[in-house]
């Protein structure tokens, strides 16, 4: 009874299929109150949608057979638009900043760092630590360790380890996330 239409590495999505680009025979009919007007051939939905000055879009294409709905394609629109900017404004995404120690530094340095970590912390945001063993210092992990420890153990006031520091190829990274009250 119906004819089932095969898409190959086409996913359509409603927005494609608007009035005239509906390529399909039968479609199932939904009016602009919610309410089904049953299946009918492609173009008695149009001259449908035509009468009642609305457009006819395709709501899900891959159904069986295809959903079609009349509606004002152009408030239609809109209204997705706004949703998709309110649901970026609500999203929260937070921010690593990367910082890179020396098993070898000096404490004005570090002191420095540690400044400009807390600082970030402080406004929300991930700090993630990294320590490079160049050369010959990868013989010497507890050095690296002990300066990293020290650096955590300093920032512990108003930081979590989300990372606990591990030590990958020679690089030993941890990451520090601001503490939640």
């Amino acid at each position: 009874m119906y004819e089932e239409v095969l898409f190959i590495n086409k996913k359509f999505t409603s927005d494609e299929l608007v009035n005239e680009s509906i390529r399909f025979k039968e479609v199932l009919v939904i009016d602009e109150q919610g309410e089904q007007l049953g299946i009918m051939t492609r173009n008695e939905a149009l001259n449908r949608a035509y009468d009642a000055d609305l457009d006819l879009l395709c709501v899900a294409p891959n159904g069986v057979p295809p959903v079609c709905r009349i509606l004002d394609y152009g408030k239609y629109r809109f209204s997705q638009q706004k949703k998709l900017k309110e649901a970026k404004k609500n999203q929260h995404t937070t921010e690593i900043k990367p910082m890179r120690l020396s098993p070898v530094i000096d404490i004005g340095d570090f002191n420095t760092k540690l400044a400009q970590a807390t600082k970030w912390l402080e406004e929300g945001k991930k700090v993630k630590i990294d320590m490079r063993f160049r050369g010959r210092l990868i013989t010497r992990l507890e050095v690296g360790k002990k300066v990293m420890a020290n650096f955590v153990e300093q920032l512990s006031e108003i930081s979590a380890v989300e990372k606990q520091p591990l030590l990958e190829g020679n690089t030993m990274s941890c990451v520090l996330g601001p503490k939640r009250k």
